[in-house]
């Protein structure tokens, strides 16, 4: 691997305090104004029809990154990281199953492994909070009943990312975040959770929830977790992907990718 020495110091210091076990937890505000990035490692005879499912999907899954096959460097985003290692937590999928997760993909790297980086909405936090819209807490990533558009053997529902604002902060989230197509962009659903399937019952990140307080607005946006659940339903005899929430920091400044 290259030397990080020059990379950013913030994005820098957030892999290398991954990949030395000082951070351990979600990512949410590691490094902020920097591309966060979701994670998806499958084998090269699979990378075209995922390549598809992204193409056809890109609201949820917008590509950033393909690694050629084997090297987990990803030389574009973040020269001299490693996709096996920088990460705090990895999910691992075998035959429609998700196994135990791990922090280490060292032992699990096949030559054959092809990574896809994939924009997360984690990115525009930093933006957010600029224009006044708190992002650290009441947010969750939950299971919606909107299909995706198939490819291949990959399909399965929208997974969406859900927030609590006020309608005044909904407003100004919308207008921020549709500058960033390449991190989810704006909202797909605002307001009734039951009108998309939500299953807050039953979130993949974050407590359950029994009802929506008065004075917030659910607020919507399509998560890059929603590969996951096309592994699931597609029995990929292996997969890996980041855990919810635990993605991988880029080296490219926030602000430089998105819209004027």
């Amino acid at each position: 691997m290259a030397d990080l020495v020059n990379a950013p110091l913030a994005s820098r210091q957030a892999r290398l305090d991954i990949r030395e076990g000082r951070h351990v937890g979600t990512t949410r505000g590691l490094a902020m104004g920097f591309v966060q990035c979701n994670l998806v490692v499958i084998r090269q005879a699979l990378a075209f029809e995922f390549m598809l499912y992204c193409q056809r999907n890109q609201k949820a899954c917008p590509v950033l990154e393909v690694t050629d096959p084997g090297d987990p460097e990803p030389r574009l985003l973040a020269p001299g990281a490693d996709l096996r290692t920088d990460l705090p937590r990895y999910a691992v999928y075998r035959e429609g199953r998700r196994e135990a997760d791990v922090t280490d993909l060292t032992d699990l790297w096949e030559d054959d492994f092809v990574a896809f980086l994939i924009g997360s909405g984690i990115t525009f936090d930093a933006a957010l909070e600029r224009a006044g819209v708190p992002t650290t807490r009441d947010r969750w990533v939950v299971r919606s009943r909107l299909p995706t558009v198939p490819a291949g053997r990959f399909h399965g529902p929208l997974v969406v990312t859900m927030r609590w604002l006020t309608p005044e902060q909904a407003i100004t989230a919308v207008q921020v975040t549709s500058r960033f197509p390449f991190n989810h962009g704006s909202p797909v659903h605002i307001g009734d959770p039951a009108a998309i399937g939500a299953d807050l019952a039953d979130p993949l990140f974050g407590p359950p929830v029994e009802a929506v307080p008065a004075g917030v607005v659910p607020v919507f946006w399509a998560c890059g977790v929603t590969p996951q659940e096309a592994a699931l339903a597609a029995r990929v005899d292996l997969m890996i992907t980041h855990a919810p929430a635990h993605g991988f920091v880029t080296d490219l400044p926030a602000d430089k990718a998105c819209l004027p």
